[in-house]
């Protein structure tokens, strides 16, 4: 269903949609569907072919599907971190290993501040809180192309009169039509991985090797991994990292400079399905906000722009 109002509209079948407004961009033989919760991508297909991961209207994203995720991605360790000589406390929102994980929009509805056929654009404010003392604003941009690839570009802006720190990331669950995950092969140009420890905060970072090495491309079903990925190879600038199946045909999460990690969560605990794989670009890691790796800060009044995307070869 198609609205231009950022309301919960009750759909035919009488279910009002557990994450928001539904925004639905066309373009040849391209569809998403954008939802306001957590400016979430809630369904992408092209030529009728699933590309990520859906979840039902009466639902919330299972496994974060497709949420976007600020001021922060990943986990803040214990959900603590320093300002100025002053402890931060971020509540615990990963309660089974004591960490404040992916952001704080998560619960959120974003507002649509431009809408066409082809375009949304949704925005959320971070208000001072405790464990961030910063007002901001997220801005979530998705376009599907002429060529019916999809264009995402995530902008903080620090409304604040003081310089605010920030991750930017996002979480697809990415999927290629009728193709079982199991018989899907995963290829990330990353010459670097970071290991972590059980309560998956990074400890160091290594040049990948067995099976974290998945720049020639290796089985899914091979690769269940929780693992965040760095030194990115690009080409002109763009990086690309990819599902292909035995038919040829194949998905990517592509990104700019912006993106300096992915993070691959290949599950077997994603509802409904015996295998899952996302591919999550972000601006840094987990536990930015204490390692200073990849943590960006922003002066007042500045923003600063997150640009990805998913496209096919079909």
């Amino acid at each position: 269903m198609t609205t231009s109002k950022d309301t919960a509209p009750i759909d035919k079948g009488g279910i009002r949609p557990a994450s928001g407004s539904q925004y639905t961009l066309r373009n040849g033989d391209a569809t998403a569907i954008i939802a306001s919760l957590a400016a979430g991508l809630r369904h992408y297909d092209k030529g009728g072919a699933a590309l990520v991961e859906s979840y039902p209207l009466d639902a919330v994203a299972p496994g974060a599907a497709g949420i976007t995720l600020a001021p922060f991605a990943n986990r803040v360790d214990g959900g603590l971190w320093t300002l100025d000589g002053s402890a931060q406390q971020l509540d615990i929102t990963e309660v089974s290993r004591n960490n404040a994980i992916h952001g704080l929009l998560r619960n959120t509805g974003y507002a649509a501040r431009e809408s066409s056929e082809t375009h949304v654009l949704l925005e959320a404010v971070i208000h001072p809180q405790h464990g961030y003392p910063f007002l901001a604003r997220h801005q979530v941009r998705y376009e599907l192309d002429e060529t019916g690839a999809l264009r995402v570009a995530q902008t903080l802006v620090n409304d604040s009169a003081r310089p605010a720190p920030f991750v930017l990331g996002a979480h697809p669950y990415f999927t290629l039509g009728e193709t079982a995950a199991e018989q899907l092969h995963i290829q990330v140009k990353a010459a670097t991985y970071l290991t972590a420890d059980e309560r998956m905060i990074p400890t160091g970072a290594v040049e990948v090797s067995g099976r974290h090495d998945l720049r020639h491309g290796r089985p899914v079903a091979e690769s269940l991994m929780d693992t965040t990925f760095t030194n990115l190879q690009t080409d002109d600038g763009v990086a690309r990292h990819t599902l292909s199946a035995p038919d040829g045909r194949s998905v990517s999460l592509w990104h700019d400079g912006s993106v300096s990690h992915v993070h691959v969560f290949i599950t077997r605990d994603f509802p409904g399905r015996p295998l899952a794989v996302a591919m999550e670009p972000m601006t840094g890691p987990a536990n930015a906000f204490n390692s200073g790796d990849g943590l960006r800060w922003l002066a007042a009044g500045e923003s600063y722009t997150m640009n990805w995307g998913i496209e096919s070869s079909f």
